[in-house]
C-alpha cells in the first residue's frame, strides 16, 4: 500500500543520508597491507548488518510471529503444523522484505560512492595495472597497491597509476552498486508479480481486505487502550478507595503497610489457572484480598 512505500521510502532517505555523513566524519582508509580489506570490508557489512537487525525488531510483525509461539506450537496437531510453519515462513519472508530495505540502500550507495571498496581491494589489483619495474617482489607491491587510497602517500612517478587504478576500482564498485539495485527491483516486482496471480482475492476485494485489516487494527488497539484502562481502574479504586479524576470523592482508602509489601518489587506474569493470568502485583492483591482496612473521609481532620 502506499503507507508501506511511503515508509520505505523516508527509511531509504535516512539511509542515504546517514552513509554519507558516516563516511564524512569517520572513514579513513588505514592504507596498509592486509588492514584495508578488513577495514573497507567492515564498513561496509556491519552497518549494514545492524541496520537489518535494527529492521526486524522495530517492525510488530516480528515480535508478533515469535511472542508466546513456543506453548502454541506445542499445542499444534500434526495436521496443520504444516500449514502454521506455512504461514510463518510467509510472514517472515514478508518482515525480511521490510528489513532489508535499510541495508540494501546503505551497500548500493557504499558501492556507488567506491571509497569503501577501493580502500578494500586496492591491494588486490592484478600486476598489469601497477605499471612499474614487474621485478619487485610482491610483498612490496602489495604495499604500494595498498597506499593507493592514500594520494599523500604514493610517490609522485606513481601517480599515474594510481589514479589508472583507481578509476578502475571505483568502476567495479559503481557497476556492482547498480547491478544491487537493478537486482532488489527486480526481485521486488516478481515477488509482487506472484503474489498478486496466486492471491486468492481479486484486486477490489484485496483493496477492501486490507482496509478492512488496517481500520480492524486501529479499532482493537482503541479497545486495548479503553478496555485495560477501566480494568486497572477496578484494582485502583479497590486499594485506594477512589477513581483517579473522580470528582466529589467523599473518602479515600489507607492502604497498611503489609499491603504496600503486597504490591511492591519485581512482578512477573503470573499463571492463574488455565485460562488467566494476573498482569501484576496489584491484579494478584485485588483478585485475592478483601479490601477491609481504614476509610477516612476527604472532609474529616486526619
Amino acid at each position: 500500500g502506499k503507507e508501506v512505500v511511503i515508509a520505505n521510502a523516508i527509511i531509504a532517505i535516512l539511509t542515504i543520508g546517514g552513509q554519507q555523513l558516516f563516511s564524512f566524519f569517520t572513514f579513513s582508509c588505514p592504507c596498509h597491507v592486509g588492514q584495508n580489506l578488513i577495514y573497507g570490508l567492515a564498513f561496509l557489512g556491519v552497518p549494514a548488518l545492524i541496520l537489518l537487525i535494527v529492521g526486524y525488531a522495530l517492525n510488530n510483525q516480528t515480535w508478533r510471529l515469535v511472542t508466546g509461539k513456543r506453548s502454541h506450537f506445542e499445542r499444534v496437531t500434526s495436521s496443520n503444523r504444516l500449514l502454521k510453519c506455512k504461514l510463518v515462513c510467509f510472514v517472515l519472508c514478508s518482515i525480511t522484505g521490510r528489513a532489508l530495505v535499510a541495508p540494501v540502500t546503505w551497500l548500493a550507495v557504499t558501492l556507488i560512492n567506491g571509497s569503501y571498496y577501493v580502500c578494500a581491494v586496492s591491494e588486490y589489483v592484478p600486476v598489469y595495472y601497477y605499471g612499474v619495474d614487474p621485478n619487485v617482489t610482491a610483498s612490496e607491491r602489495s604495499r604500494i597497491l595498498a597506499a593507493f587510497p592514500c594520494s599523500q602517500l604514493v610517490p609522485p612517478e606513481l601517480t599515474r597509476a594510481r589514479d589508472e587504478v583507481i578509476l578502475l576500482l571505483r568502476y567495479q564498485s559503481q557497476v556492482a552498486g547498480w547491478l544491487l539495485i537493478a537486482v532488489v527491483v527486480i526481485t521486488v516486482f516478481l515477488s509482487y508479480c506472484l503474489a498478486s496471480c496466486f492471491s486468492p482475492l481479486s484486486f477490489l476485494h484485496f483493496r477492501y481486505w486490507s482496509s478492512y485489516v488496517h481500520n480492524e487494527q486501529e479499532l482493537f488497539d482503541e479497545a486495548t487502550e479503553q478496555h485495560s484502562r477501566l480494568y486497572a481502574m477496578q484494582h485502583v479504586r479497590k486499594f485506594f478507595g477512589f477513581v483517579p479524576g473522580s470528582e466529589n470523592v467523599k473518602e479515600i482508602r489507607i492502604p497498611s503497610l503489609r499491603e504496600w509489601q503486597a504490591i511492591s518489587g519485581l512482578a512477573f506474569l503470573k499463571r492463574v489457572d488455565e485460562e488467566h493470568y494476573d498482569y501484576s502485583l496489584l491484579h494478584d492483591w485485588a483478585l485475592k484480598e478483601r479490601a477491609n482496612g481504614k476509610y477516612l473521609r476527604t472532609d474529616e481532620d486526619p
